[in-house]
């Protein structure tokens, strides 16, 4: 009887704390999101494990480093637009004018293709000794030449995610940015391990941005048939576009560069072999990371909303309580990652726990990182964007710097160390700003 009692208890408080989580909109909402995010992690991990059990390091090195160029080249590429469509779908609302959107989107596809094109020809023109021999590897230029080319369609997949969420289409925003864009690279890779093909896997890779920016056009495209618009009276121009879009690019610049340097040190001083093993750690690390992205990307409305309204007891409510939501999930797992890690890393193959050391470093840091909160949105929600650009630009040449001297010295552990010490100083930098200025701590308190 004693023990029923304890059981109806525990179902009763489980069941209470589930109806808190469906009344609430602010937790739906991230425990929402991160469930596609975890989902889309597990599943990463799992073609990971895949990928490093039946392709050898060389292969997976290669991979890794065409995915750091798309992503550091592509956001340049991109110009910011994927961020700033929800910038002009909210203008054009409050306006009644969301007939101008689709107009918009057209510009920034075509501004899109001309900034792929301009890198394409880059490359092109530069020597294929010259890049080979840089990076001391005959297969470079070609590999760097293929991703160039697939720049355009990469960057389309990018955008069209970001304009699902423009269109409140969050939950097809989250499927292809989580799920979706996995599915022709993990059907691609098993096809050609059967078929005993794997050198083909960049190859492959870069193909399926060309699926994913078809398909996600496809989808865009019936999405803005079946909305109906008001008439807009308002003309919004390339420049302006241009001008709205850029200076989110520099953040979004940044932020890419301060994850793709230690790839490109690490091929060039060390192999693709080195690039495969710290890969797999740097992809771990991004479970933690997803946690903090899903709560801010939750958040920061509200942020922009009460900054706006000069509600500074609600502001600072909600930043402590993100703050807290943060680093009490990030703490467990950081605690179990680093205790399993020598067993997580062995999963992967025998030889990627070379990289525990580095790995350890990654992981830990980004638990101290994610007692910061809201550091890295709140600045561009409350106007001080270009305060935070300066930060970030400063953080990516401490990056570079770290990268450059220690990598040739220290290899991975130094990638680790470059990394996770220009993290913590954005981040505190960041929270002594905002702290200057508004009074409030977004650091764990």
């Amino acid at each position: 009887m004693h023990f029923q009692r304890k059981t109806n208890s525990k179902k009763l408080k489980s069941n209470g704390i589930l109806e808190r989580i469906s009344k609430n909109l602010f937790l739906k909402q991230i425990f929402s999101t991160l469930s596609l995010r975890v989902f889309g992690a597990l599943l990463l991990f799992g073609f990971t494990v895949f990928l490093t059990k039946t392709y050898s390091p060389k292969l997976v090195g290669q991979y890794d480093f065409v995915r750091s160029f798309l992503l550091s080249i592509g956001s340049i590429c991109l110009l910011g637009f994927d961020q700033s469509i929800l910038y002009f779908k909210g203008k054009l609302a409050s306006q009644n004018a969301l007939e101008e959107l689709k107009k918009i989107y057209a510009k920034m596809v075509l501004m899109l293709f001309c900034t792929s094109l301009l890198v394409l020809l880059i490359i092109a023109i530069i020597s294929k000794e010259t890049i080979n021999n840089y990076f001391a590897d005959s297969d470079v230029y070609s590999i760097l030449l293929k991703a160039a080319a697939t720049l355009f369609f990469s960057g389309i997949s990018t955008l069209n995610t970001e304009v699902f969420r423009a269109l409140d289409k969050l939950y097809v925003a989250e499927l292809f940015r989580n799920i979706i864009k996995y599915v022709p690279l993990i059907i691609g890779s098993v096809i050609l391990f059967y078929w005993h093909e794997e050198e083909y896997l960049v190859d492959v890779f870069l193909i399926g941005f060309v699926f994913l920016a078809v398909l996600s056009s496809l989808f865009v495209l019936v999405y803005f048939r079946k909305t109906e618009y008001l008439k807009s009276a308002e003309k919004i121009s390339h420049k302006e576009v241009f001008l709205k879009s850029y200076p989110i690019a520099i953040s979004a610049m940044a932020m890419f560069l301060l994850m793709c340097f230690d790839i490109m040190f690490l091929k060039k001083y060390r192999n693709d072999e080195t690039v495969a093993f710290y890969s797999v750690g740097v992809k771990i690390m991004t479970i933690i990371s997803i946690i903090i992205v899903s709560i801010n990307i939750t958040v920061s409305a509200k942020i922009a909303e009460y900054f706006s309204g000069h509600k500074m007891i609600e502001l600072k409510a909600v930043s402590r309580h993100s703050s807290r939501i943060i680093f009490g999930i990030t703490l467990p797992v950081i605690i179990l990652i680093s205790y399993f890690s020598e067993h997580i890393l062995s999963i992967f193959g025998d030889q990627y726990v070379v990289a525990q050391q580095a790995f350890l470093i990654l992981i830990i840091g980004q638990g101290i990182c994610s007692a910061f909160g809201t550091a890295s949105v709140y600045l561009n929600m409350t106007g001080r964007q270009h305060i935070f650009q300066v930060i970030l630009m400063i953080a990516v040449a401490i990056n570079f710097l770290l990268n450059r001297f220690l990598i040739p010295i220290y290899g991975m552990t130094g990638a680790a160390i470059a990394f996770v010490s220009s993290s913590f100083f954005w981040n505190l930098v960041s929270a002594i700003v905002i702290y200057r200025k508004d009074k409030i701590k977004v650091f764990l308190h």
